[in-house]
């Protein structure tokens, strides 16, 4: 077993003076780019508790850039969606709506500074937050990941969400490259709000509707306990275009295809209690639950193979499979904290999992001919993670200290466990189900690993004008050996309103069960010569013979290296300023490959195997990358006439990431005229979200009135493919969101328009990028969607 001693940190000095030059930039830049996240500005002092274990660390004496969207803000996006919302409030953080996407299409990942989905950790009340159990696979933004859904936790339960922009590994362990989401649940027995709103596109369809309740109540005598329920309807949007590529087909001429959002049900039910036992012990629990039921379309087969031949009787017009799915998701957290000699201490047990089950409607199995059936049982996925965790802190006195020094130490056991079970016979027999062919019993299995983990923080202010924190950490995992991650980070207060923060840690990230064992055989459509074809794949774990047999190694954990360099301006309470340039380095990066369309030789070996495919993919550690970027966050608010108020935000976030070192293509591959990471596999980690995005935002109040509007530029983004003469560049667009709502007593009535412009993103060109002869016209890259102008209206009653 191979162990990873990664603590040191160098800090090479031409990244040290590439952030203080793209620093110094931002700060003489003009005012277009400021970046803002909320609507309302959260106080310099409010404390925060992530990336941090001070009792007093607050937002404006923070030692890395920290964004707090409060449970108001999150409301005023206009949106029922967590992972809506987080895109609107914050440039840094992408969410696409992909299309004829699998289980993709109804679980949507989002990315922050440009980086895969699965490099931010996400955290619920401080706890680590399990991952989804599909693995994105087709070809959108986060191709390859399976990283936490965000859409499982209602809005309405949430008080505030903790946004880290900086790499925590050294805090948090795997998967905090990027950042870190902190989503802190609403307390306490007192007040509740019943809210129901609903919504549509102006095309007429993508009807929504949602009813959700937030109250608490009294346990015992000094204990509460706070429900949430929340159940939401989304209805599909459809921005297919006509199918004009055969005129000898029945439906020549007509929209056959779906593009747009799915048909989804989801029920939410979730609580967060505490009950103090005695002054100095508590006993706290928080759970969610989720379901989601989601109805797909896959990619439309028209009625002949060829020339005038009938695909099969059972559709002699042809069909489009539809992939209905339940994705149930569920988590439960119990703990007990106290105080004992000086020292805060919190142990806890916590369980998570995702389950992904499908079934494959309006679809037919083409070996079996007339007698197929229509419908099928496609299998099951399941990610779970137990955790039991220690954390102790304590504040100690040393002479010469402006304030006392906070010692923190914890320990972690860690057990990851993903399972695939099979479907029916049916789904994957012969040729499989079209749309998406079943899971087979030799792709069956359950897979598990455990992890143990060490950590240790120490935070001090040197000076009143100097604070310094150092984490460390070390992890050892049973699959493939140990990490121990560092962090240096620091703040230097040059005057009482304008202050210089740093940080330099490395960090990592462990090859998720799923990119290890995820195995399966279905149809794709892949671009081969430029033209789109269905052709019959398998995805296969790194440990099958069929990997191996295409040169597959066992994969390593991703290291990161992150520098930051900020400053922060305050020259009075309704005004702030802060600039975040930042370097991120990260080794061993895990790409899922591109599609290796198999020569007749290759074809065989696996044949041998009983897999029968045209070709194949796998997980990798492809290549080294860097990402450069800076975030800048601004705030203003002001009384116009004493009972109004105006806050204006400016947000702006670039970031551009590059390849530094691609791994060596197998032997195998190469033998055949294969590439292991073609171009495509590169630009879409690198190229396929925007490099800007610059967010304006004005919130209005007059007595019983609010009043929202919200500008959002996204930059332009590459639909990138193998051939680069059939790239897409995608321009910049800007989508105004506005909104109104008027308080009579304990309600409040809303109404809004999202895209008042009814903005669309660039039609594809190129039936490279999967254009399927006009059918398919939108890119599943946008940041934005292709849904255009929606209505909606709301009423909340609170107390």
């Amino acid at each position: 077993m191979r162990a990873y001693q990664t603590f040191s940190i160098p800090v090479p000095r031409r990244s040290i003076s590439l952030l203080i030059g793209a620093l110094f930039s931002s700060l003489v830049a003009p005012a277009s780019a400021v970046y803002a996240q909320q609507a309302e500005i959260a106080a310099a002092d409010t404390v925060i508790v992530t990336g941090t274990r001070s009792i007093k660390r607050t937002v404006s004496d923070s030692e890395a850039p920290i964004d707090i969207l409060t449970s108001k803000d999150l409301q005023a996006s206009g949106t029922g969606e967590l992972g809506t919302a987080l895109s609107r409030l914050l440039p840094s953080l992408n969410f696409p709506r992909p299309a004829v996407a699998d289980g993709t299409s109804a679980s949507r990942p989002a990315q922050l500074r440009g980086l895969s989905p699965d490099q931010t950790l996400v955290l619920v009340n401080g706890k680590r937050w399990h991952t989804t159990a599909i693995v994105n696979v087709n070809g959108t933004a986060g191709r390859g990941s399976s990283p936490a859904d965000l859409n499982t936790i209602p809005i309405s339960a949430i008080e505030k969400v903790e946004v880290l922009r900086d790499g925590a590994a050294a805090q948090y362990g795997s998967d905090a490259i990027a950042g870190v989401i902190n989503i802190i649940l609403k307390k306490g027995a007192a007040g509740g709000e019943l809210q129901a709103g609903g919504g549509q596109y102006s095309k007429g369809d993508g009807t929504q509707g949602a009813l959700s309740a937030n109250f608490g109540s009294q346990l015992g005598d000094k204990g509460w306990v706070r429900f949430t329920a929340e159940q939401k309807y989304q209805g599909e949007t459809n921005r297919a275009g006509a199918d004009l590529r055969n005129p000898a087909e029945p439906l020549y001429g007509k929209v056959t295809q779906k593009q747009g959002d799915p048909k989804v049900q989801q029920t939410n039910l979730g609580l967060n209690g505490s009950l103090p036992l005695n002054n100095d012990l508590e006993l706290y629990a928080f759970a969610n639950v989720s379901q989601r039921d989601s109805d797909a379309a896959a990619t439309w087969r028209t009625a002949y193979t060829s020339g005038t031949t009938l695909r099969t009787p059972l559709y002699p017009q042809g069909f489009l499979p539809n992939e209905a799915a339940r994705n149930t998701d569920v988590s439960t957290v119990v703990g007990i904290k106290g105080r004992a000699d000086g020292w805060r201490w919190d142990a806890s047990a916590n369980y998570g999992s995702n389950e992904f089950s499908l079934d494959v409607n309006n679809s037919v199995n083409l070996s079996l001919g007339a007698a197929s059936p229509t419908s099928f049982y496609a299998g099951k996925l399941k990610n779970s993670q137990t955790l039991a965790n220690f954390d102790a802190a304590k504040e100690f006195e040393f002479a010469g200290l402006a304030n006392p020094l906070t010692l923190a130490v914890g320990a972690e056991y860690r057990r990851d466990q993903y399972e695939i079970s099979a479907g029916e016979p049916n789904s994957y027999f012969g040729s499989g189900a079209q749309g998406f062919s079943g899971f087979q019993p030799s792709n069956a299995g359950s897979f598990n690993r455990h992890s143990t983990s060490v950590y240790a923080n120490v935070e001090a202010e040197l000076t009143k004008q100097l604070s310094a924190s150092v984490a460390v950490r070390h992890e050892n995992y049973s699959d493939f050996g140990s990490v121990t991650s560092g962090k240096l980070s620091g703040r230097f207060a040059v005057t009482p309103e304008f202050a210089l923060r740093g940080a330099a840690s490395n960090g990592f990230r462990a090859p998720s069960l799923a990119q290890q064992n995820y195995t399966i055989s279905t149809t794709n459509l892949i671009t081969i010569n430029g033209t789109s074809q269905l052709v019959d794949t398998g995805t296969f774990g790194v440990a099958t013979a069929a990997a191996k047999a295409l040169g597959a190694k066992p994969l390593e954990a991703e290291k990161s290296r992150n520098y930051s360099l900020g400053a922060v301006l305050q020259p009075n309470k309704n005004v702030s300023l802060s600039v975040d340039a930042y370097q991120i380095d990260i080794d061993n990066r895990i790409l899922y490959s591109g599609n290796l369309v198999l020569p007749a030789a290759l074809q065989s070996v696996l044949a041998k195997q009983g897999v029968l495919v045209g070709a194949a993919r796998y997980f990798t550690n492809a290549l080294d990358s860097q990402t450069r970027g800076v975030d800048i966050v601004g705030t203003y608010q002001l009384s116009l006439t004493g009972s109004d108020k105006l806050g204006l935000t400016l947000g702006y976030n670039h970031n551009k990431t590059t390849v530094s070192h691609v791994a060596a293509n197998p032997a195998v591959l190469a033998q055949n005229n294969l590439l292991l990471i073609d171009r495509q596999s590169l630009l879409r980690a690198t190229d396929s979200a925007p490099k800007d995005k610059l967010t304006l935002s004005a919130d209005y109040a007059l007595n019983q009135w609010t009043a929202r509007a919200q500008a959002t530029r996204y930059g332009s983004f590459v639909s990138p493919q193998n051939n680069a003469t059939l790239d897409q560049t995608y321009g910049a667009n800007v989508v105004v969101d506005i909104s109104a709502s008027y308080r009579i007593g304990k309600w409040t009535l809303t109404g809004g328009i999202d895209n008042l412009g009814d903005k669309y993103p660039d039609q594809v060109t190129s039936t490279g990028n999967l254009n399927t002869g006009g059918t398919l016209p939108y890119s599943t890259f946008s940041p934005y969607g292709f849904n255009g102008r929606y209505f909606y209206a709301k009423a909340a009653y609170a107390w």
